[in-house]
Protein backbone atom coordinates (compact mmCIF):
# COMPACT_ATOMS: atom_id res chain seq x y z
CA UNK A 1 0.00 0.00 0.00
CA UNK A 2 1.03 3.58 -0.96
CA UNK A 3 2.18 5.72 1.82
CA UNK A 4 0.35 8.56 2.62
CA UNK A 5 2.44 12.10 1.18
CA UNK A 6 3.66 14.66 2.87
CA UNK A 7 1.35 17.34 5.48
CA UNK A 8 1.94 20.46 6.49
CA UNK A 9 1.13 21.30 10.14
CA UNK A 10 0.83 25.01 11.39
CA UNK A 11 1.39 25.64 14.78
CA UNK A 12 0.70 29.26 16.95
CA UNK A 13 2.32 30.00 20.32
CA UNK A 14 0.61 32.97 21.55
CA UNK A 15 0.00 34.95 24.25
CA UNK A 16 -3.52 34.82 25.77
CA UNK A 17 -5.86 37.07 27.84
CA UNK A 18 -7.20 35.84 31.13
CA UNK A 19 -10.90 34.74 31.01
CA UNK A 20 -11.31 37.48 27.54
CA UNK A 21 -12.69 34.79 25.11
CA UNK A 22 -13.57 37.77 22.70
CA UNK A 23 -9.78 39.51 22.77
CA UNK A 24 -8.18 35.92 22.23
CA UNK A 25 -10.26 34.87 19.29
CA UNK A 26 -9.45 38.55 17.53
CA UNK A 27 -6.12 38.10 18.45
CA UNK A 28 -6.39 34.46 16.58
CA UNK A 29 -8.30 36.07 13.79
CA UNK A 30 -5.54 37.87 12.61
CA UNK A 31 -2.54 35.33 13.24
CA UNK A 32 -4.47 32.63 11.35
CA UNK A 33 -5.18 35.40 8.36
CA UNK A 34 -1.24 35.03 8.24
CA UNK A 35 -1.48 31.44 7.62
CA UNK A 36 -3.49 31.59 4.14
CA UNK A 37 -0.70 29.44 2.52
CA UNK A 38 -2.10 25.87 2.42
CA UNK A 39 -1.98 24.11 5.64
CA UNK A 40 -3.49 21.18 6.86
CA UNK A 41 -3.49 21.60 10.46
CA UNK A 42 -3.13 24.47 12.44
CA UNK A 43 -2.73 23.63 16.37
CA UNK A 44 -3.94 26.64 19.00
CA UNK A 45 -2.82 26.54 22.86
CA UNK A 46 -4.68 24.51 25.42
CA UNK A 47 -7.65 26.49 26.58
CA UNK A 48 -6.93 29.16 23.76
CA UNK A 49 -9.90 31.05 23.72
CA UNK A 50 -9.63 32.06 27.85
CA UNK A 51 -6.01 30.77 29.20
CA UNK A 52 -6.08 28.12 31.66
CA UNK A 53 -9.18 29.51 34.13
CA UNK A 54 -10.09 26.67 36.69
CA UNK A 55 -12.70 28.60 37.84
CA UNK A 56 -14.69 26.65 35.67
CA UNK A 57 -18.32 27.76 35.50
CA UNK A 58 -17.45 31.57 34.51
CA UNK A 59 -15.76 30.51 30.87
CA UNK A 60 -17.25 27.43 29.85
CA UNK A 61 -18.70 27.42 26.79
CA UNK A 62 -22.28 24.96 26.14
CA UNK A 63 -21.30 22.27 23.38
CA UNK A 64 -21.56 23.70 20.03
CA UNK A 65 -21.25 27.30 21.60
CA UNK A 66 -19.44 30.71 20.21
CA UNK A 67 -15.68 29.20 20.20
CA UNK A 68 -16.51 25.66 19.13
CA UNK A 69 -18.64 27.88 15.59
CA UNK A 70 -15.48 29.80 15.96
CA UNK A 71 -13.30 27.28 15.36
CA UNK A 72 -15.67 26.08 12.16
CA UNK A 73 -15.64 29.38 10.74
CA UNK A 74 -11.71 29.32 10.76
CA UNK A 75 -11.68 26.07 9.54
CA UNK A 76 -13.72 26.53 6.59
CA UNK A 77 -11.94 29.69 5.75
CA UNK A 78 -8.44 28.11 5.65
CA UNK A 79 -9.78 24.82 4.29
CA UNK A 80 -7.91 22.70 7.03
CA UNK A 81 -8.04 21.34 10.37
CA UNK A 82 -8.18 24.24 13.41
CA UNK A 83 -7.59 22.19 16.57
CA UNK A 84 -7.13 23.19 20.49
CA UNK A 85 -8.73 22.49 23.71
CA UNK A 86 -11.83 25.00 25.64
CA UNK A 87 -13.95 24.52 28.35
CA UNK A 88 -16.73 22.84 27.43
CA UNK A 89 -19.75 22.11 29.65
CA UNK A 90 -21.94 18.83 28.94
CA UNK A 91 -24.67 17.52 31.21
CA UNK A 92 -23.45 19.45 34.46
CA UNK A 93 -20.36 18.73 33.83
CA UNK A 94 -17.25 20.50 32.60
CA UNK A 95 -14.28 19.57 30.61
CA UNK A 96 -11.03 20.77 29.28
CA UNK A 97 -11.86 19.37 25.68
CA UNK A 98 -9.96 19.27 22.65
CA UNK A 99 -11.91 19.94 19.29
CA UNK A 100 -10.60 18.55 16.06
CA UNK A 101 -12.47 20.88 13.77
CA UNK A 102 -12.75 20.14 10.04
CA UNK A 103 -13.65 22.19 7.16
CA UNK A 104 -16.78 21.28 6.72
CA UNK A 105 -18.11 22.02 10.13
CA UNK A 106 -18.08 18.27 11.76
CA UNK A 107 -15.26 17.76 14.47
CA UNK A 108 -14.67 14.79 17.31
CA UNK A 109 -13.79 15.75 20.85
CA UNK A 110 -11.00 14.29 23.24
CA UNK A 111 -11.18 15.74 27.14
CA UNK A 112 -8.38 15.83 29.22
CA UNK A 113 -7.26 12.59 31.09
CA UNK A 114 -4.99 13.83 33.45
CA UNK A 115 -6.07 17.32 35.83
CA UNK A 116 -3.18 19.21 37.43
CA UNK A 117 -4.28 18.83 40.85
CA UNK A 118 -1.78 21.14 41.63
CA UNK A 119 -3.72 23.98 40.07
CA UNK A 120 -7.08 22.25 41.87
CA UNK A 121 -7.84 21.64 38.08
CA UNK A 122 -9.56 18.25 39.84
CA UNK A 123 -11.86 20.11 41.39
CA UNK A 124 -12.95 22.10 38.69
CA UNK A 125 -13.17 19.65 35.66
CA UNK A 126 -14.15 16.05 35.15
CA UNK A 127 -11.78 13.70 33.85
CA UNK A 128 -11.84 12.47 30.18
CA UNK A 129 -11.55 8.83 29.29
CA UNK A 130 -11.98 8.90 25.54
CA UNK A 131 -8.98 7.73 23.36
CA UNK A 132 -9.23 9.78 19.97
CA UNK A 133 -6.73 8.86 17.39
CA UNK A 134 -7.62 10.58 13.49
CA UNK A 135 -7.25 10.16 10.46
CA UNK A 136 -5.87 13.25 7.73
CA UNK A 137 -4.59 13.27 4.52
CA UNK A 138 -3.87 9.24 5.22
CA UNK A 139 -1.98 9.95 8.47
CA UNK A 140 -3.05 8.96 12.42
CA UNK A 141 -2.77 11.57 14.45
CA UNK A 142 -3.37 10.76 18.31
CA UNK A 143 -4.29 14.49 20.69
CA UNK A 144 -3.75 14.87 24.20
CA UNK A 145 -4.10 18.10 26.59
CA UNK A 146 -1.31 19.46 28.95
CA UNK A 147 -0.26 17.55 31.99
CA UNK A 148 -1.45 13.87 29.75
CA UNK A 149 2.46 14.62 29.01
CA UNK A 150 3.58 13.13 32.39
CA UNK A 151 1.97 9.97 31.83
CA UNK A 152 3.68 8.20 28.86
CA UNK A 153 1.22 5.47 29.22
CA UNK A 154 -2.11 6.97 28.29
CA UNK A 155 -0.38 8.57 24.85
CA UNK A 156 1.56 5.06 24.02
CA UNK A 157 1.57 4.15 20.37
CA UNK A 158 1.14 0.50 20.22
CA UNK A 159 1.53 -2.20 16.81
CA UNK A 160 -2.15 -3.53 15.30
CA UNK A 161 -1.92 -5.97 13.24
CA UNK A 162 1.89 -5.06 12.32
CA UNK A 163 0.97 -1.29 11.89
CA UNK A 164 1.80 1.53 13.80
CA UNK A 165 -1.76 2.61 15.91
CA UNK A 166 -0.75 6.23 14.99
CA UNK A 167 1.87 8.63 13.13
CA UNK A 168 1.47 11.64 14.91
CA UNK A 169 1.36 12.65 18.53
CA UNK A 170 0.52 16.93 19.43
CA UNK A 171 0.11 18.21 23.31
CA UNK A 172 -1.51 21.48 23.48
CA UNK A 173 -0.20 23.46 26.56
CA UNK A 174 -0.34 26.14 29.01
CA UNK A 175 2.93 24.75 30.67
CA UNK A 176 4.69 27.06 32.96
CA UNK A 177 8.47 28.57 32.45
CA UNK A 178 9.34 27.03 36.39
CA UNK A 179 9.07 23.40 34.66
CA UNK A 180 10.07 24.29 30.50
CA UNK A 181 12.89 21.57 31.04
CA UNK A 182 10.58 18.73 31.71
CA UNK A 183 8.26 20.37 28.91
CA UNK A 184 11.30 20.15 26.10
CA UNK A 185 12.39 16.58 27.34
CA UNK A 186 9.06 15.08 28.02
CA UNK A 187 8.13 15.63 23.78
CA UNK A 188 11.69 14.25 22.83
CA UNK A 189 10.99 11.14 24.42
CA UNK A 190 7.52 10.81 23.66
CA UNK A 191 8.43 11.32 19.59
CA UNK A 192 11.51 8.67 20.56
CA UNK A 193 9.82 5.99 22.64
CA UNK A 194 6.60 5.91 20.38
CA UNK A 195 8.35 6.15 17.01
CA UNK A 196 6.07 9.19 15.90
CA UNK A 197 6.32 12.68 15.00
CA UNK A 198 5.61 14.90 18.28
CA UNK A 199 4.50 17.98 18.52
CA UNK A 200 3.98 20.47 21.61
CA UNK A 201 1.95 23.86 21.16
CA UNK A 202 2.23 26.07 24.86
CA UNK A 203 1.17 29.88 25.38
CA UNK A 204 3.68 32.33 25.91
CA UNK A 205 2.89 35.14 28.57
CA UNK A 206 1.86 35.64 32.70
CA UNK A 207 -1.20 34.29 33.20
CA UNK A 208 -4.20 35.70 35.23
CA UNK A 209 -2.10 34.42 38.35
CA UNK A 210 1.06 35.68 37.66
CA UNK A 211 2.10 32.22 36.26
CA UNK A 212 4.97 32.95 33.19
CA UNK A 213 5.06 30.87 30.67
CA UNK A 214 7.50 30.91 27.85
CA UNK A 215 6.27 28.96 25.10
CA UNK A 216 8.78 26.40 23.91
CA UNK A 217 6.41 24.95 20.67
CA UNK A 218 8.38 22.61 18.99
CA UNK A 219 7.54 20.04 16.30
CA UNK A 220 10.31 16.46 16.87
CA UNK A 221 10.86 13.80 14.41
CA UNK A 222 10.41 10.39 15.50
CA UNK A 223 14.44 10.41 16.75
CA UNK A 224 13.63 12.95 19.04
CA UNK A 225 15.19 15.94 17.02
CA UNK A 226 13.29 18.64 17.38
CA UNK A 227 13.16 20.32 13.48
CA UNK A 228 11.28 23.14 14.57
CA UNK A 229 11.18 25.33 17.60
CA UNK A 230 9.49 28.55 18.06
CA UNK A 231 11.22 31.12 19.78
CA UNK A 232 11.60 31.54 23.56
CA UNK A 233 8.85 34.12 25.22
CA UNK A 234 7.41 34.81 21.70
CA UNK A 235 4.63 35.50 19.45
CA UNK A 236 4.72 32.47 16.79
CA UNK A 237 3.07 31.39 13.78
CA UNK A 238 4.97 29.19 11.37
CA UNK A 239 4.71 25.67 9.50
CA UNK A 240 6.47 22.98 8.73
CA UNK A 241 6.52 19.88 6.24
CA UNK A 242 6.50 16.23 7.90
CA UNK A 243 7.63 13.52 5.44
CA UNK A 244 5.95 10.58 5.86
CA UNK A 245 8.06 8.49 4.00
CA UNK A 246 11.09 9.14 6.12
CA UNK A 247 9.05 8.08 8.74
CA UNK A 248 8.17 4.95 7.16
CA UNK A 249 11.88 4.24 6.41
CA UNK A 250 12.86 4.62 9.51
CA UNK A 251 10.42 2.35 11.52
CA UNK A 252 11.65 -0.25 8.76
CA UNK A 253 15.29 0.39 9.51
CA UNK A 254 14.88 0.20 13.58
CA UNK A 255 11.93 -2.05 13.90
CA UNK A 256 11.57 -1.21 17.40
CA UNK A 257 7.48 -1.13 17.63
CA UNK A 258 8.01 -4.97 17.01
CA UNK A 259 9.18 -5.65 20.18
CA UNK A 260 6.84 -3.22 21.83
CA UNK A 261 4.63 -4.67 25.42
CA UNK A 262 1.05 -5.42 24.44
CA UNK A 263 -1.19 -3.99 27.20
CA UNK A 264 -4.95 -2.29 27.70
CA UNK A 265 -5.94 0.84 29.40
CA UNK A 266 -8.96 0.72 31.45
CA UNK A 267 -11.07 3.91 29.65
CA UNK A 268 -13.02 4.78 33.03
Amino acid sequence: MKNPGPINISIVQAPLQWGDKEKNLNYFNQKLEHLRAKTDLVILPEMFSTGFVTDSQKIADPVDGPVTRWMGEQAKKLSCVVTGSIAITEKDKIYNRLVWMRPDGSYETTDKRHLFRMANEHHHYTSGSNKLIVELKGWKIRPLICYDLRFPVWGRNRMMDGVHEYDMVFYVANWPSARIHMWDTLLQARAIENQAYCIGVNRIGADGNGIEHNGHSMVCDPKGQVILSAPESREFAGSIELDYDKLAAYRRSFAVGLDWDNFSIEES
